[in-house]
């Protein structure tokens, strides 16, 4: 299974709910904060367009927000 990246901020509840989701459903994943990252702010920007969080990378997909089932979707491939 893949590793999903979380990209988060240290205040944001929406964050809390992806991350919670997938320790909830045993989907592997590590956080990126970029409060104390900045490049990894930087790529997420130049990749997506977007700086809001979440957002979380599954098998090469991007899902903006808290979305279960992108979340799920992105995990069939």
């Amino acid at each position: 299974m893949a590793t999903a990246e979380v990209y988060v901020t240290s205040t944001c509840p929406f964050c809390t709910m992806m991350t919670n989701y997938l320790k909830e459903n045993n989907i592997p994943y590590k956080t990126i904060n970029i409060e104390t990252d900045q490049q990894a702010a930087k790529r997420l920007v130049e990749t997506t367009g977007q700086l809001g969080v979440p957002q979380t990378k599954i098998n090469g997909k991007w899902i903006i927000g808290f979305d279960p089932n992108r979340v799920q979707q992105a995990l069939k491939g």
